[in-house]
């Protein structure tokens, strides 16, 4: 009974968990799919309606190794002094994450200064509408996502940080 009750449970974890191969949809000049999360610091969030009014970076990572990816964006942009909210996203699909979400919640906490909290918004319900919108190939990647004031996409880039992107999305904020 006690090795059904294992194999159940690891069953239970690895459907959860499945990770589906999905091609971005997204288009330039349309609108981001509305998808709810949660910041570190407790506050629902719901993306776009909440960032009308500012251009807005989202960073949207699916595995904890795209951290790697949208650090080095996040740098780029101090760097640069580039004028934008950046928001990390990260974008968890399935079951078992959302039943782990206060435990994956606290664990970032840990890592994450305090005073940036704020800029860390959670998907996890509707992790899969996300990552279905944006693709989720190449998951080590970021997905980032320019919205201008009115909530529409400017700009997508799903490839990896470099130096050209960061100035084609610096070059998309003056237009």
């Amino acid at each position: 009974m006690k090795q059904y009750s294992m194999f159940l449970l690891f069953m239970m974890f690895f459907s959860s968990c499945a990770n589906y191969d999905y091609p971005s949809q997204v288009t330039i000049g349309d609108t981001m799919v509305a998808a709810r999360g949660e910041s570190l610091e407790g506050q629902t969030v719901v993306i776009p309606k909440d960032f009308i009014g500012q251009n807005t970076l989202l960073l949207f990572g699916y595995k904890q190794d795209s951290q790697f990816d949208i650090d080095r964006w996040l740098i780029g942009l101090d760097m640069t002094q580039t004028p934008v909210a950046a928001y990390e996203i990260p974008t968890i699909q399935g079951m078992l994450p959302r039943m782990f979400s206060g435990f994956i919640d606290s664990g970032m906490r840990k890592g994450i200064p305090k005073q940036l909290w704020k800029g860390v918004v959670t998907v996890y319900a509707d992790g899969d509408k996300v990552q279905r919108f944006t693709g989720n190939q190449n998951p080590n990647n970021a997905r980032v996502m320019l919205l201008n004031k009115d909530g529409i996409i400017v700009y997508f880039y799903d490839q990896g940080f470099s130096v050209e992107a960061l100035n084609e999305v610096r070059q998309a904020l003056e237009e």
